[in-house]
């Protein structure tokens, strides 16, 4: 019996290779251009020449220069001087623009600076040279008058003396009572004989009314006074009732000045026991204050006519660091031109009391005296 074989699904699907089922082999490349015979080896694929680095570096900065001449606008084929030049100029276009307010700043610092310190210049020299107070000494004399309106009681005369050799507790009382201290005259030694004729007058009187004047001023420079003139005098007869008197015992000097009222030539004088006593004050010194410095302080005794109260009014001539020279009138704390009271002793007094010493005692001038009665 004949038997029939399915058909071979292989045979369906081709193998590769010839019929004995070999590896065919590839197929034979055609033939080049040039006529080449097929089978040969396969040609290299043809690479370009690599470059070195330095060819790259100078691709690299010439591509840049092309970007920034095509920004800048400049041509192709422009010349590297003339890139380099457009360039720097670009740059510094840039430069300044970008710190043109910093560069601004630096240029105008110093007439910022000088407008400032003209502004601070104008403002000081619109301020007040300088400001005055007057107050009356408060430190007891070496000798001393007190000057009350009225008589004393026979109380108050015993509690004068209530304390054996106590004088400055009567002399604060007696200021307690309402009384008005007054300082005995320098005795100016070593004043020139110019000075002294002139005190040789019996006009003058003999004893001073003190008081401290300070200067004081809120300007940021140097204000200096160098003159002074007693102004607008008026006086008239003292109200005084009684004198309690410590009398001097020997001569007295101080430190300060001294002047009349009205003055003699050449006051106010230096009284203080140096070289210049009874000399000018101010052809020898000056007052400056401002510019930080502490106020300017003067001790003053003024010696109003015997039996006269007197008030009086200053002016100073200053100058300052702004070439200002000028005389003004002395002022108050209200704005007011200063007035100076100056008192004397009076001549008609109704009562006069001197303390004696040894022993402590008060006697009037029939030498009726008042001690302290001891329990």
């Amino acid at each position: 019996m004949t038997t029939i074989e399915p058909p071979d699904e292989r045979r369906d699907h081709p193998q590769p290779g010839g019929a004995d089922g070999a590896l065919a082999e590839p197929a034979p490349q055609q033939a080049g251009h040039d006529g080449d015979s097929a089978g040969g080896p396969p040609a290299a694929a043809v690479q370009p020449p690599r470059q070195g680095d330095a060819d790259e570096g100078n691709g690299a900065r010439e591509s840049f220069a092309s970007i920034v001449a095509e920004t800048l606008g400049l041509a192709p084929g422009s010349s590297r001087r003339r890139r380099a030049v457009t360039l720097l100029v670009m740059l510094s276009i840039a430069f300044v623009a970008v710190f043109r307010d910093t560069l601004t700043g630096y240029l105008m610092i110093k007439p910022s600076v000088n407008r400032e310190n003209a502004a601070n210049e104008e403002y000081d020299a619109s301020k007040v040279p300088f400001t005055v107070s007057v107050r009356p000494e408060e430190d007891e004399p070496e000798a001393w008058a007190v000057v009350l309106d009225r008589a004393l009681t026979l109380e108050e005369k015993q509690k004068l003396v209530a304390v054996e050799d106590d004088r400055s507790g009567a002399f604060s009382y007696l200021k307690k009572l309402g009384g008005r201290p007054l300082a005995s005259v320098a005795t100016l030694e070593n004043a020139p004989e110019r000075y002294k004729d002139q005190l040789a007058s019996p006009a003058l009187g003999g004893y001073a009314d003190v008081f401290q004047m300070n200067v004081m001023s809120a300007r940021s420079t140097a204000v200096t006074i160098d003159r002074w003139q007693v102004t607008d005098v008026t006086c008239r007869k003292s109200t005084g009732h009684t004198i309690v008197l410590l009398p001097e015992q020997g001569g007295a000097s101080y430190e300060g000045l001294q002047l009349h009222i009205p003055p003699l030539v050449g006051e106010p004088v230096l009284t203080d026991e140096t070289d210049g006593q009874g000399e000018s004050y101010f052809s020898t010194h000056y007052i400056e204050v401002g510019g930080g410095q502490p106020s300017g302080g003067l001790k003053v005794h003024a010696i109003a006519p015997w039996g006269k109260s007197c008030q009086w009014g200053i002016k100073v001539r200053y100058t300052d660091t702004y070439q200002t020279e000028r005389w003004v009138h002395l002022k108050d704390g209200n704005g007011k031109p200063l007035r100076i009271r100056t008192d004397s002793i009076p001549m008609d007094a109704r009562q006069t009391w001197d303390f004696i010493v040894r022993p402590w005692r008060l006697c009037d001038q029939s030498d009726k005296c008042i001690v302290h009665s001891r329990t």
